[in-house]
């Protein structure tokens, strides 16, 4: 789905990622589900461009539902995956601590596993090979995306800023539509290794200068990356509803 010039989504609010369309090529932030393969092909499709327009692969972190369909490309297609140093580890064997899940209702619960399945998470490739990345990295790929340190949903997690598509991919940095409660808006992420962390690591985006704020989970967010933190943080101490 175009969401604005140069700026894609694969997915849909429960689990989605995105493509930076440019003349010299595709770069994808993050991978999704490997289900969202089919995704990426009709995407490619409607745009007249094929996998082997496609330059690289940069993950917010390195968890199931964003590595998704990165092996497949890596292997198949020589298709570069960048990950943050800190995980690294994680995107190539899946191992993840135990977190506390929080609060959450059925139906979402239910309806977030259940697409998740459908979408083939209990079939993960991890990606046998990446690229490490750092804070700051500015990256050769279409859009030049920037590396923007985010520790705390887990050691690695990064933002991804393409001054091109006027956009910052967050991963799971924040939320809109948790997964496990259904609650909509700016909002935690659960399964976060260090919520403290994640919650001060928003103020590393708060200087960007974007119009778009792009979740792993929820719908894009349009406003300044500014204005993310003190709604994260108010939405941290509300009630659960939805």
């Amino acid at each position: 789905m175009k969401l604005a010039p140069h700026l894609h989504r694969l997915g849909n609010d429960i689990v989605s990622c995105y493509l930076i369309d440019t003349a010299e090529g595709i770069t994808l932030i993050d991978a999704g589900l490997p289900g969202h393969w089919r995704d990426l092909r009709r995407e490619l499709d409607a745009l007249g461009k094929s996998v082997d327009d496609v330059r690289g692969i940069v993950v917010t972190h390195g968890d199931p539902d964003h590595i998704g369909f990165a092996e497949r490309l890596r292997a198949a297609h020589g298709v570069p995956v960048f990950v943050h140093a800190d995980d690294a580890v994680r995107a190539r064997t899946g191992e993840k601590p135990r977190v506390a899940v929080g609060p959450l209702r059925p139906g979402p619960t239910l309806g977030f596993f259940g697409y998740s399945l459908r979408k083939g998470v209990l079939r993960p490739r991890h990606v046998r090979e990446v690229t490490e990345v750092g804070d700051g990295d500015v990256l050769d790929l279409p859009g030049s995306p920037v590396i923007v340190g985010m520790p705390g949903h887990s050691p690695g997690s990064v933002a991804v800023h393409v001054p091109l598509a006027d956009a910052v991919a967050v991963g799971d940095a924040l939320t809109t539509r948790h997964v496990l409660t259904g609650r909509t808006g700016l909002q935690p992420a659960p399964f976060s290794d260090d919520p403290a962390l994640a919650l001060a690591s928003l103020d590393r985006i708060a200087g960007l200068s974007a119009s778009w704020v792009l979740p792993g989970h929820g719908a894009p967010w349009r406003g300044s990356p500014g204005l993310v933190g003190e709604a994260v943080r108010a939405a941290a101490g509300g009630p659960v509803s939805g």
